[in-house]
């Protein structure tokens, strides 16, 4: 009696210890993870543990400047300590593009997986339906969606996941196209396992490499674009803060209090750029061309 020959090709593992030392080796990666992580953590922990509330009001300390007494980051036109609002913000900030993050990248993979396993007229009028959004400018897409609706911060999330699941779905598409043909996925229809099972047990697995860059670099463009939205005047609206409608509100106080614009636009700056870094060290990390190199 003979037994059918096991494939000899494993299939390739993203999570496997040499791409977890090779992202150890990028600097810029893991300073953009220190930068995120207590970024993240000042959110949580620090309107626990500052003087003031977000929503106090001191008229008598309008437009402190930095460093001015209790408040390390100045205050507003009506006296609300920034630090307080800005970690306050940062919660929601990091909360949608975390969120949308999860949302499109979920989306995003089903479409590709589906996509790029069954191919033909199924995978072709999934992929037509992908162009479709992507013919659209998201920003504007974005706005109209926004103004239609109310623009509560769990909207704003949807939002944002409808207009960025595309550019995940095209990624895996390609991705599970060249998986599919492989040794271990041909041995799985031997053994009579469901085109389910291959596709979301044994070929989405493989595929999550390219799908964890993308999501890193998906939650610094839903960061972006919030407080773009927000700084618009339709997104997260006041006193709910967010970063986006701190810039909003301290435009026309710019000669007068330039710390107000200055603080939330270099905390954007800071979460994106780690984001990019991130990005940039996860993809360096899951490249399988560098096993060879």
């Amino acid at each position: 009696m003979t037994t059918a020959a096991v494939p000899s090709a494993k299939p390739y593992r993203w999570w496997h210890s040499r791409a977890v030392r090779r992202f150890c080796r990028h600097k810029l990666a893991l300073t953009g993870m220190a930068m995120i992580t207590l970024l993240t953590l000042a959110c949580i922990i620090g309107p626990h543990v500052l003087p003031y509330d977000m929503l106090y009001i001191d008229l008598r300390a309008r437009f402190s400047p930095p460093m001015t007494g209790d408040h390390y980051l100045g205050t507003d036109p009506l006296g609300r300590d920034i630090a307080a609002r800005l970690l306050n913000a940062g919660r929601i900030s990091l909360l949608v593009g975390f969120s949308a993050m999860l949302l499109s990248t979920l989306m995003g993979a089903l479409v590709g997986v589906i996509a790029g396993y069954r191919g033909g007229l199924v995978g072709a009028a999934l992929m037509r339906f992908t162009d479709a959004f992507l013919a659209f400018p998201s920003i504007f897409l974005v706005l109209a969606l926004a103004a239609l609706l109310k623009p509560t911060p769990e909207m704003i999330t949807i939002i944002i996941a409808l207009t960025h699941w595309m550019e995940v779905a095209r990624i895996v598409e390609a991705e599970v196209r060249s998986l599919r043909e492989r040794e271990f996925v041909q041995a799985g229809r031997m053994l009579g396992l469901s085109s389910s099972h291959i596709m979301f047990r044994e070929v989405l697995p493989n595929a999550m490499g390219p799908i964890i860059v993308a999501a890193s670099l998906t939650v610094a463009r839903a960061i972006l674009l919030e407080a773009y939205v927000s700084f618009l005047g339709y997104g997260i609206q006041p006193p709910l803060p967010s970063w986006g409608n701190m810039l909003n509100g301290a435009q026309q106080y710019l000669a007068q209090a330039p710390w107000l614009a200055i603080v939330p636009g270099v905390t954007i700056t800071i979460a994106v750029t780690s984001f990019n870094f991130i990005g940039d060290g996860l993809r360096d990390a899951l490249d399988v061309r560098s096993d060879h190199m």
